[in-house]
């Protein structure tokens, strides 16, 4: 479901890896107030709520604050964790209950973009390891109507900008570009 920048090593790069994965992220996208869902996003079945009608705006903004700095986040049971050697998500799946440990995360940043009820547009700089899909399940008990993450975009990793990268079109022209180029460099 997510889109945005993914990052692509080869060769000398391939030893920046872990310093990449290390830093900081930036994400937009949507929560939807009013319901739930088992993954906390549209991956699994959407299952009605609390009306959010009577939330505010002011609510909404006042809320946000309360998702800035660090926290301890639970990661979703419908992910890559591992629980005593087993991803969360294998379990969670076969409908066995499972219950991830919280971990420390650092939100950064966390503005609302735009309020359309129920769906709220979103901005997070944060650390690795925050689930956005989390947040969203957060943001939702807080405000007492359930909410989930209804779309996502890695926008920013480290010093990479989803505004500078290639799109995958682009990426595999100039890769045929240059392989070609080295082709003929070794015929010649």
């Amino acid at each position: 479901m997510a889109t945005g920048l993914l990052i692509l090593c080869t060769g000398a790069m391939t030893k920046k890896i872990s310093e990449i994965q290390e830093a900081e992220k930036e994400y937009s996208g949507s929560f939807i107030l009013g319901a739930t869902t088992a993954s906390y996003d549209l991956e699994s079945e959407v299952i009605p709520a609390t009306s959010p009608n009577h939330i505010s705006k002011a609510i909404i903004f006042e809320t946000v604050e309360k998702f800035k700095g660090k926290l301890l986040q639970v990661p979703p049971a419908h992910s890559a964790v591992k629980i005593n050697g087993i991803r969360s998500y294998i379990k969670a799946r076969k409908g066995q209950a499972v219950m991830p440990e919280a971990k420390e995360v650092h939100i950064k940043e966390f503005e609302i973009t735009n309020i359309q009820m129920p769906q709220i547009d979103f901005r997070v700089v944060c650390s690795k390891g925050t689930y956005i899909r989390s947040l969203a399940n957060d943001f939702g008990k807080e405000l007492g109507c359930g909410a989930y993450l209804s779309a996502l975009s890695r926008d920013r990793i480290g010093e990479y900008s989803l505004k500078n990268a290639l799109t995958i079109e682009d990426f595999i022209s100039q890769y045929e570009s240059e392989t070609r180029f080295t082709q003929s460099l070794i015929t010649n």
